[in-house]
């Protein structure tokens, strides 16, 4: 079984079906009711005991799992002085604390098969340092140190992790960002044009397979910077 966050809609939502359509076992994580052609369960990414109840079941019906991806995300594009407190700490606990959270309690599950991959989500704003960014950078930033330092804590159990750091991607998260600021985010990029979901979803579907044994610890920038 494959492990997706943020299966509702978005990035994660075309994981679970890029997986599911290739003949996966896909168990999909979202706050909200989902309606799909693969198992879901409602659990919030920042709910660590909601986290570890679904895992406690996936164990009682020992379920192999072999793959967890962190695509469950929040952003904010606003000045770090302008940001609301209630903002930056729901981006900072869905995007960082969440991430943790979710590898503390399934990446068990990777380890009782002996396997597997793990595939968290960056963002190329990282690399690029982009302005009006500053609490949305530092989440991901966050989870680029977890997942370096979380790869080599797994290498012993022949789990693998990595990061896939996108840059702008056409789903619903676009819609509060101008056409100015997406330009100036694609100008920044080696590719410089926005990518649909498929191009993520394949790049994750690559990560989580066989063909990626050897890559462990790297970030892998959609669009390059």
């Amino acid at each position: 079984m494959l492990i997706v966050t943020g299966a509702s809609k978005g990035l994660g939502r075309a994981i679970c079906d890029r997986l599911a359509g290739s003949g996966a076992t896909v168990l999909g994580l979202a706050r909200t009711k989902v309606e799909a052609p693969f198992e879901t369960v409602t659990c919030d990414v920042t709910d660590y005991v909601g986290l570890r109840k679904v895992a406690t079941e996936l164990r009682r019906r020992k379920v192999a799992v072999t793959g967890l991806v962190n695509a469950a995300g929040a952003a904010s594009m606003n000045l770090a002085v302008t940001t609301p407190e209630n903002v930056t700490r729901r981006v900072v606990e869905v995007n960082l604390l969440g991430t943790i959270f979710s590898c503390q309690n399934f990446a068990p599950l990777l380890m009782r098969n002996k396997g597997g991959s793990i595939v968290n989500f960056s963002t190329i704003a990282v690399a690029l340092g982009l302005k009006g960014e500053s609490v949305y950078v530092a989440s991901k930033a966050g989870v680029e140190g977890f997942s370096r330092s979380f790869a080599r804590e797994m290498a012993d159990f022949g789990i693998r992790v990595n990061c896939v750091a996108p840059g702008p991607i056409k789903t619903d998260l676009l819609k509060g960002v101008t056409d100015k600021q997406i330009d100036e985010i694609v100008r920044g990029q080696i590719l410089q044009r926005v990518f649909d979901p498929a191009a993520v979803a394949d790049t994750v579907e690559l990560l989580l397979s066989d063909k990626a044994a050897a890559l462990t610890g790297q970030v892998v920038r959609v669009g390059g910077a």
